[in-house]
């Protein structure tokens, strides 16, 4: 777990003592003894090792601290300090960050192949995990032959696994698209619609494994959703039809209620007595003239209806 250590010493004050250890070789004009020598050899080496103690920490960033492979806590301070040069500092940046996976292929709850990408912002908060629980990449340092540990481009990699894992069981548990948008009463959530509940859902499941890792997930949303360019275009046929029978329902609907209406004014009013033919045949014009594309021509009777 971890520990959260609050430093007091003064970084400015040992940097006043490594300087002072450094440039004591100047003392040997007044002091030409020959045991004075390693003396003042030995004191600018000492410098050296002194002022690799001194670390900064801005804000909203933190020093873990190892001493010799044990974990002693976190500095999360900010300022200029000293610390025993033999400490490990490895440091932890709190700040928010985002980051955007890549564009991936997968198949909805349909077994329809869709693209799907998302944002995430994220942030650490809690250093011990963050730094002992992910597995650190690690590079060779050309220049002086030594590994350099990449923390930073472990918790990208990381997050980005984990993101695109997400990715996978959110597209498998919803369809793309629902074509008929509610079965028995009850409103299916899609990809496409639902995005509200889709991000929350996403959210949730990216957190569960991030916070293994000592990860918070501020907010994570879908930021590319397509059908795959296999099926783009008879899904673009599918929805357009849809959306024209949709349309027709609505129409159809509309129709009969306003003939319903005419029929009953008439009877109401007292204006024409119909019988069943005539009825029959003013609710096949009616309807024509209501649900047909174009513009209807009426054809003016001058005569008697009977």
């Amino acid at each position: 777990m971890e520990k959260e250590i609050k430093l007091k010493n003064n970084g400015f004050i040992n940097l006043f003592i490594a300087m002072v250890l450094l440039f004591s070789p100047l003392s040997l004009i007044f002091y030409r003894e020959v045991w004075a020598v390693p003396v003042f050899i030995f004191l600018p080496l000492l410098g050296i090792l002194w002022l690799t103690g001194l670390f900064i920490i801005q804000p909203n960033q933190t020093s873990v601290l190892v001493f010799f492979g044990n974990y002693q806590g976190t500095v999360k301070t900010n300022g200029f300090f000293w610390l025993n040069p033999f400490y490990t500092k490895k440091k932890v940046s709190l700040r928010v960050r985002n980051l955007e996976s890549d564009v991936i292929k997968v198949n909805d709850q349909q077994g329809n192949p869709i693209l799907i990408s998302a944002i995430v912002v994220w942030k650490v908060i809690d250093t011990y995990k963050a730094v002992f629980n992910i597995e650190a990449l690690e590079e060779v340092d050309l220049k002086t032959g030594m590994k350099k540990t990449r923390s930073e481009e472990s918790y990208q990699k990381f997050i980005k696994i984990q993101t695109e894992s997400a990715l996978r069981k959110i597209a498998h548990t919803y369809p793309y698209d629902n074509i008929e948008e509610v079965k028995g009463g009850e409103v299916i959530i899609c990809l496409r619609s639902g995005i509200d509940e889709i991000n929350r859902s996403l959210a949730l499941e990216i957190s569960e494994r991030l916070l293994l890792v000592g990860i918070e997930v501020i907010e994570s949303r879908i930021s590319n959703l397509s059908y795959a360019p296999e099926i783009a275009g008879a899904m673009l046929r599918r929805q357009q039809a849809t959306a024209i029978v949709a349309a027709r329902q609505k129409i159809v609907e509309g129709a009969v209620g306003m003939v319903k209406l005419a029929l009953d004014e008439l009877k109401d009013q007292h204006i024409i007595e119909l019988d069943d033919e005539k009825k029959a045949s003013m609710v096949s014009n009616l309807l024509v003239v209501l649900c047909a594309d174009e513009s209807a021509r009426p054809v003016i009777n001058t005569g008697s209806i009977y």
